[in-house]
């Protein structure tokens, strides 16, 4: 099938069906939820009945809605922190690219550094000494992505750099933001859209693992993470609970790769039909 004159196959269109429907839940979660995720409405871990689709969890509120108000937790923190992850490690990575020399040799050498830490272990440290608010969860997780996409940022801008129209942007004493964004940018861009889109899969199971050992969302609000936690236990009694928001996190994360499988297939044939460079 074709959508917006694009070729799109099966797989595609199914990841393309997840991802809206997890930016429905983002937007409309108050509207979807029958109840407020901190509402208690019956017993613990409730059976699935009419007045609750999912069942209730640890503390006897509604899991449906606890599951509506923890997907528009992660799905938009994992979006913002890659937002923000990705305008550190761009704007660094061109940066070190375009000047070159010793600008070069600060930032890569800082990268690696901070990349020889395990990242995990980096975070929790970070956290552990300052908080687990929202704010500090972004800027923690963002600081630690960013040197990722420093490094993939560095590579494609460097085949970039040695191009004519960039020569000349800095022979006429064009500013490096102004490289960055008229020259170096429009000219990179498919192969960051397509590392945006596994960076996010990446934060999306990052955040969980963070709230699922208790420096992530903190009660009471949810996300995905926090709410396999929570309701751990109801494994050795037969419950659903923490299966639900597992499940969420790994049925969004396959259908991001489905769709950024077929956007990188999709930017292969336009590589075999344009060649020209797209500069200012």
């Amino acid at each position: 099938m074709k959508i917006f004159g694009y070729r799109v196959t099966g797989p595609a269109f199914v990841g393309m069906v997840i991802v809206l429907a997890n930016i429905a839940i983002v937007l409309f979660a108050p509207l979807i939820a029958p109840y407020d995720q901190a509402a208690f409405v019956g017993d613990v871990w409730a059976p699935p009945s009419r007045h609750a689709l999912l069942g209730l969890d640890n503390l006897g509120r509604d899991m449906f809605s606890r599951m509506m108000y923890g997907g528009r937790m992660s799905v938009s923190l994992a979006f913002v922190i890659c937002m923000l992850a990705f305008f550190i490690g761009v704007t660094g990575g061109f940066s070190a690219a375009i000047a070159g020399r010793w600008v070069d040799l600060i930032l890569s050498r800082f990268v690696d550094i901070c990349m020889s830490i395990p990242t995990l272990i980096l975070a929790l440290i970070i956290l552990s000494a300052l908080g687990t608010s929202i704010p500090v969860l972004i800027l923690t997780i963002a600081g630690v992505e960013s040197t990722r996409i420093f490094r993939i940022a560095r590579s494609v801008a460097l085949e970039v750099v040695l191009l004519d129209y960039v020569e000349v942007a800095k022979l006429r004493g064009d500013p490096l933001w102004k490289i960055i964004f008229r020259e170096v940018l429009p000219n990179t861009l498919p192969p960051l859209v397509a590392e945006f889109g596994i960076r996010f899969c990446y934060t999306l199971l990052f955040v969980s693992s963070l709230s699922f050992l208790g420096l992530g969302i903190q009660p009471p609000m949810a996300d995905w993470g926090s709410l396999v936690k929570d309701n751990a236990l109801a494994i050795n009694f037969g419950g659903m609970a923490p299966i639900y928001p597992a499940a969420a996190v790994a049925i969004l994360a396959i259908g991001v790769n489905l769709v950024v499988d077929w956007y990188i297939s999709l930017g292969r044939h336009r590589a075999d039909t344009e060649t020209a460079p797209v500069h200012g």
